[in-house]
């Protein structure tokens, strides 16, 4: 019988857990005001720190999970804290990389605006996936679009006014 290599053995896996996963259907851009709505808790902050560990799914799937530790500068929806911790689907262990093309990558430093909601375990992650998280460049826009963070105030206040 013929050993795979490694590399062939660690690709043969991860073809496997995708192919066994949930079918993903591409989503529909939800208004701001509705994600507002929809979320726990909505943050703007800086992230410090990404932790990528791996994680079993409520489908028993095993993944890369990364906790995104952020420092939270704004609270616009939700009890205010000083940080929190996201887990992002997504990351690298090792030589292993997992990427979800509907989360969104945190490095150190990077802003954003966090739409969120609590797992039945308790823990933060994206409110309607990787729609809920808007990472912000130094004028406070949404790169590649012409969002700006006073809009997304206006639409979060708008969500909760309803």
């Amino acid at each position: 019988m013929a050993v795979m290599p490694p590399v062939v053995l660690r690709t043969s896996l991860l073809v496997a857990v995708v192919a066994l996963s949930p079918t993903v259907h591409a989503q529909v851009p939800v208004p701001l005001a509705e994600r507002a709505r929809g979320a726990d808790r909505v943050v703007v902050g800086q992230v410090t720190s990404v932790t990528p560990q791996w994680q079993v799914n409520e489908y028993g799937d095993r993944l890369i999970v990364s906790t995104v530790h952020v420092a939270v500068t704004e609270t616009l929806k939700g009890n205010a804290t000083p940080a929190l911790d996201v887990d992002v689907e997504g990351g690298t262990i090792g030589s292993l990389t997992l990427h979800v093309s509907d989360q969104v990558t945190f490095v150190p430093g990077e802003r954003a605006t966090f739409f969120l909601k609590r797992t039945a375990r308790g823990r933060f992650v994206p409110h309607l996936r990787g729609q809920g998280l808007l990472k912000l460049d130094r004028s406070n826009r949404v790169p590649g679009s012409s969002l700006t963070l006073d809009q997304i105030r206006r639409e979060v206040a708008a969500g909760r006014a309803r």
